[in-house]
Parts: C-alpha cells; sequence; structure tokens
C-alpha cells in the first residue's frame, strides 16, 4: 500500500498550499472517507502505516499553531489528526485478539514431536470474515452444512481467538458497502499473490534447466 495514499489528498493539497478555505468542509469530508475506506482495507498493516504517516504530517503542521488569517485551517487541521487517531484506536480494537503462546494449554507429553504447533491468525478481522462467508457461499466445508455461526465458532477454535457472532455480522455488513468494483479484496490479493508466486516457481524452474 502506497503510505502517501492520505497526505496526497486534496484536503493535505488545501492546507498545506492553498490560502483558500470556502472547500475546505467538502474536502476534510472527502478525506474523512478516504480514512474510512482505509482501515476497512484488507491490508491493515499498510493502513498502519499510511495513518501514522498522516498522524505525523497533521501533528507537527505549522497551522495549528498560527493565529489570525489561518486559523479556521488550523481547526480543520486539528480535526482531522483527532480522526485519524480514533481509527488508529479502531483498527488496534478490531485486530483479533490472538492469545500469547504461555496462555495456551500445555502440550500432551504422550504426543510425539511431529505435532502441529499452535496456529495464530495474523491477518485482519475483515479477511478472516471475509474467508468464512466465502466458504459459506461456495458450500466447501462439510458440504455447506455449517452456518457462518459455527465457521466462525470453528476458525477461532483452530486459531485461539475470540470473535463475536455480531462483530463478525457487522464486518460482513462493512464488507458489502466497499465502493470498489470488486469487494472482496481478501481474495483477490489472495489470487494476486498466488497467481505471482506461480510465475515466480516457473521463472526459477527455467533458470535451472
Amino acid at each position: 500500500m502506497e503510505y502517501l495514499i492520505l497526505t496526497g489528498t486534496e484536503f493535505f493539497g488545501l492546507i498545506n498550499g492553498s490560502d483558500e478555505t470556502a472547500n475546505l468542509n467538502a474536502a476534510y469530508s472527502r478525506f474523512v472517507k478516504a480514512v474510512v475506506e482505509l482501515t476497512h482495507d484488507n491490508d491493515t498493516d499498510g493502513a498502519k502505516i499510511a495513518l501514522a504517516y498522516a498522524e505525523n504530517e497533521l501533528q507537527y503542521h505549522h497551522t495549528q499553531y498560527v493565529e489570525g488569517a489561518r486559523s479556521r485551517t488550523g481547526l480543520f487541521v486539528r480535526k482531522a489528526l483527532s480522526f485519524v487517531r480514533k481509527m488508529q484506536k479502531h483498527i488496534s480494537a478490531n485486530r483479533p485478539q490472538v492469545p500469547p503462546l504461555s496462555a495456551l494449554p500445555p502440550k500432551d507429553e504422550k504426543k510425539n514431536d511431529t505435532d502441529v504447533p499452535p496456529m495464530c491468525w495474523t491477518g485482519s478481522t475483515a479477511e478472516l470474515v471475509e474467508l468464512i462467508y466465502g466458504l459459506d457461499a461456495t458450500k466447501l466445508v462439510n458440504e455447506g452444512e455449517p452456518g457462518i455461526k459455527e465457521l466462525l465458532e470453528g476458525f477461532c477454535k483452530v486459531f485461539g481467538m475470540e470473535i463475536r457472532e455480531s462483530q463478525c455480522y457487522n464486518t460482513y455488513a462493512d464488507i458489502k458497502r466497499r465502493k470498489n468494483e470488486s469487494r472482496t479484496y481478501f481474495f483477490d490479493k489472495a489470487a494476486e499473490k498466488l497467481n505471482r508466486r506461480m510465475q515466480l516457481d516457473e521463472e526459477r524452474e527455467r533458470m535451472r534447466r
């Protein structure tokens, strides 16, 4: 993800170079929309970087400390900074809670060393919910017999985390509200990366010949 995705918006263009404030309301609204869309992206780490960069630029923006003509611009800068920080907390709060390894049950001493180690989901909640709904839509688990609730419980058990059923449904509602032509960010990214991996594998095989 491009970390300048927020600082390259029209809003930043106005607060950084233009004395015109008539369009600040509209530009600020579009900036807020861009932040919201960013926080619902599957690339959680990329979103954190972009938000951190925008926060830094807003925090040290000179209009916050200038009185007089540009005070209205400074107000919008402070509003944007406050909103960015709230959305940073939102991302952290909605990331699946993974228990530390020390909290996992002790390994059964009777089992051998070939046992599969505990697995932790390190993606975003939205990515996991998209995967669950995708499996439900394709009926690939037990011929489609389990519903969303059962699939959610199964994944939470496998990965040792807690996601409330209501949180799952609310996240799905957010996914449906995505504005891009394709709303399946997780599956699109997975397909892109898998195809790229196969291309690299083929290139390595050709080089070894």
